[in-house]
């Protein structure tokens, strides 16, 4: 059901979501614990301000709501083809997603067989989605980060929402993770704090719309 409230500038937003896989062999892979309860949640804020939302995911045991565009995904470079492509119709992006970080070098096309001896694995870094995206936006499109990090947070965040080229950071930590609340800083340009929202992820994705409307959407 749409807010009542919803503006009457209707936009397309592309929001990222999950965890992605990369695989080992052809039965193991590198990821993480993200569950997509973060994405579903921006989602339903977004569609409840009457907003079309195209949703780029990876493997989630969550339901987004049925009113999204939603497009499955599994690695991370798949992740980057397709909010890559899905942006180019959107007029902002959200990374809720946590893209697998690294990538084994070489992927066995076989099962890997215990040998008893330690098994010695070399990674690379994988593309960096919002990054990508935030290098090749429009003027006239805006990119919103997440930054999840154990310490110097925001800092840290900081850092990212210059080199991803966003417009606006969410700062968060590992305790969000699979979790139903979540704790988060939004940052803006200049690392300043916009607000502090703690509670359900539901809660905090309606401040998180609210903010995005007001700062991104209403100019």
């Amino acid at each position: 059901m749409t807010d009542a409230s919803a503006p009457t500038n209707r936009r397309r937003i592309l929001i990222t979501s999950g965890p992605t896989r990369q695989y080992l062999d052809p039965v193991r892979y590198l990821t993480n614990a993200s569950s997509g309860r973060m994405g579903a949640a921006l989602a339903q804020s977004a569609l409840d301000l009457g907003h079309d939302v195209v949703m780029v995911s990876g493997p989630v045991s969550v339901d987004y709501p049925e009113d999204v565009e939603l497009i499955n995904v599994l690695t991370t470079q798949e992740m980057l083809q397709a909010a890559g492509e899905a942006f180019e119709r959107c007029d902002g992006a959200i990374g809720a997603a946590a893209p697998c970080d690294y990538m084994p070098r070489h992927v066995s096309s076989q099962k890997l067989s215990k040998t008893g001896e330690p098994l010695q694995l070399e990674l690379i870094e994988t593309p960096d989605v919002i990054a990508t995206l935030g290098q090749n936006k429009r003027s006239d499109q805006w990119v919103v980060g997440f930054a999840l990090e154990t310490d110097d947070r925001r800092f840290r965040a900081t850092v990212k929402l210059e080199r991803k080229h966003c417009d606006l950071m969410v700062s968060n930590g590992p305790e969000a993770i699979n979790s139903a609340e979540n704790q988060v800083e939004l940052l803006d340009p200049s690392g300043n704090v916009i607000e502090h929202i703690q509670g359900t992820k539901e809660h905090v994705a309606r401040r998180l719309l609210h903010q995005i409307h007001h700062r991104l959407l209403a100019l």
